[in-house]
């Protein structure tokens, strides 16, 4: 692994911390994060509201691991080992990461101003682990199949779609789905590559 992919790996998951810490310390940095939530997740019509229900699980790790099955399935089993590994692994850190932060989820902070429109998830706010773990599936899994720029210009829309539905569902501040999607990358670009 080159000194440059370690140096971007430790700098995106350094920029992930310092958000998670900028609007835990700053009272300015958690008002501008609170006034996006209130404006993503005010509602903007029952149109979006069922685009963001049936996008929001695309980060879950069961849309991930059918996504493994079916690159396995397609012959590309060793891309999708490395990519559900990855994710799993992402998943985990996470895990650890929300059980040492302990934010509070916007539901749980405000529950009479939060729109809530899925079951409240498990665990804590920050970081949010949908954008992190599907971030990491899609640029591990498009590393190793050899997916051009215009794929992956795509599978980017995808990962701040799915980020964008955790707060308009609230469930999720903003910063929790930027530092999600950051340590996403951070994983991905750090992890092992595959043999050529």
């Amino acid at each position: 692994m080159g000194v440059g992919r370690v140096a971007w790996g430790a700098g995106l998951f350094a920029g992930a911390c310092a958000i998670g810490y900028a609007v835990v310390h700053w009272p300015e940095a958690a008002t501008v994060d609170q006034e996006l939530f209130d404006a993503v997740n005010a509602g903007h019509g029952p149109g979006p509201d069922r685009v963001f229900v049936g996008l929001t699980e695309l980060g879950s790790m069961y849309a991930v691991g059918a996504a493994a099955l079916t690159l396995t399935v397609l012959g590309r089993g060793d891309a999708a080992t490395r990519a559900m590994s990855a994710a799993g692994t992402t998943w985990v850190l996470l895990q650890a990461m929300k059980r040492v932060a302990d934010r509070p989820r916007p539901l749980d902070a405000d529950p009479d101003g939060t729109r809530q429109l899925i079951a409240r998830p498990v665990g804590m706010s920050w970081p949010s682990s949908h954008p992190a773990v599907l971030t990491t599936f899609s640029r591990v899994a498009a590393r190793e199949l050899g997916v051009g720029a215009a794929g992956c210009g795509l599978l980017s829309a995808l990962d701040v779609t799915v980020a964008a539905s955790r707060v308009y569902l609230g469930v999720h501040y903003p910063s929790d789905v930027a530092s999600g999607v950051l340590i996403g990358r951070a994983v991905a670009r750090l992890w092992p590559r595959g043999r050529a």
